[in-house]
């Protein structure tokens, strides 16, 4: 219950954090304008001519007589229509992450910077964050849509499909938008996805309190737009959490150096974590915490 409420916490804390700084927030909200504009583009051309395409896709219903040929392809139509408007609804999040992986790699970095303790920056080409961030989401969307066939199985057990597998649905798409916001932040640690994926689900309580909410916000492309950079915001103070960044060690003076270098039993490097108020602390066994 402790996990639940800080992730709902974090959520709070990341729009917070983005109403401090009006001009990322702005900045932030730029891909999913984007995504928008994209999507919306695209279901209006599919809302155009998915009649014609219902025409097209029942050629032996040309001899029917009205109403019954009429209604089998508005039927079809409104189907195909219902069809790109959910896969629009699973994916735009992720296309939109995809899209702004600049922006909000800057946005992440910015705060990280803003709390103290940021770290050293991944030494890899734009091409390659691209690429890997299209292989991280595509494995995010095979894994719900396994989980999406699962709980569609389950919905026609009767009362259970009607009330505890919507909920599951709610509870599986708000980790798994925890997994993708996280993302860039735990790139940036280094963590592969695998073990962002575990140390969610080691954390299954503080993904859910953070995603969940945003699922259901999200159902709302326009309030999609605007909490997104805050939604950010957020998920790199929770991966900040999940695996914080202790102060470098400091190195053994060299001989002689006692008398111009730093006072014996002090280190040279600042304490990054007085900026954020809270002590910055390895993870035990944690292999990322440098």
């Amino acid at each position: 219950m402790r996990d639940l409420v800080a992730g709902m916490k974090y959520l709070v804390e990341g729009q917070k954090w983005v109403g401090r700084h009006g001009r990322w927030w702005g900045f932030g909200m730029l891909p999913a304008l984007l995504a928008l504009v994209g999507y919306v583009v695209a279901l209006a051309f599919l809302g155009a001519w998915s009649l014609d395409l219902a025409d097209w896709a029942t050629p032996f219903a040309d001899h029917w007589s009205s109403p019954w040929r009429g209604l089998l392809r508005d039927t079809l139509a409104a189907v195909v229509f219902g069809g790109g408007l959910l896969l629009s609804l699973l994916t735009f999040t992720a296309v939109t992450l995809l899209v702004g992986q600049p922006f909000y790699e800057a946005l992440c970095a910015e705060v990280d910077e803003t709390e103290g303790g940021a770290p050293a920056p991944p030494d890899t080409a734009l091409w390659r964050e691209l690429l890997i961030a299209v292989r991280d989401s595509v494995a995010v969307l095979v894994r719900v849509a396994g989980f999406g066939v699962v709980l569609f199985a389950c919905g026609f057990i009767p009362v259970v499909g009607q009330t505890v597998v919507p909920a599951l649905g709610f509870l599986v798409s708000g980790f798994f938008l925890t997994v993708e916001l996280t993302a860039v932040a735990l790139q940036r640690r280094r963590v592969p996805q695998p073990e962002r994926i575990r140390l969610l689900r080691a954390r299954l309580g503080l993904a859910l309190g953070f995603g969940t909410p945003l699922v259901l916000a999200f159902l709302v492309p326009l309030v999609t737009v605007l909490a997104m950079p805050g939604a950010v915001a957020g998920a790199t103070l929770l991966a900040r959490d999940l695996v914080p960044t202790a102060p470098e060690e400091p190195e053994e003076p060299e001989e002689g150096e006692h008398e111009h270098g730093p006072a014996a039993g002090h280190s040279a490097v600042p304490d990054l974590s007085v900026f954020s108020g809270t002590p910055a602390r390895p993870v035990p066994g944690n292999p990322y915490a440098s």
